[in-house]
């Protein structure tokens, strides 16, 4: 039984698509498309591919014996009189709004 390509649309608004083994689950999930045309393509090339596409093994020589332990993560050093949060989601706003189209579904405005 083959696999299955999923169009869907993600949190921001873009055209996806996802490829799922038979027993459902996900091998691969495209980058996000404008339109669906795009993302059909984009499944196209997908096909062409990784038909027959080569292996490119990047890793070293040799594994190490265990995995190595995982890292802490720290938080970041605060910068006084800036609040993070705000700034933080400021940029994710205007990322969002970059994404939109000017015109159309998905714009500002245009319902």
């Amino acid at each position: 039984m083959a696999g299955t390509f999923e169009l869907f649309v993600d949190a921001d608004a873009c055209i996806r698509f996802r490829l799922r083994a038979p027993d459902g689950a996900v091998l691969a999930v495209s980058r996000g498309f404008a339109d669906k045309p795009a993302a059909v393509a984009g499944i196209r090339a997908m096909r062409e591919y990784a038909g027959m596409g080569l292996i490119s093994d990047l890793c070293p020589e040799e594994l190490p014996a265990s995995p190595p332990a995982p890292r802490t993560r720290t938080a970041p050093t605060p910068v006084p009189g800036v609040d993070r949060r705000v700034h933080d989601n400021d940029l994710r706003i205007r990322a969002r709004a970059l994404r939109r189209p000017a015109h159309g579904p998905g714009a500002i405005g245009v319902g």
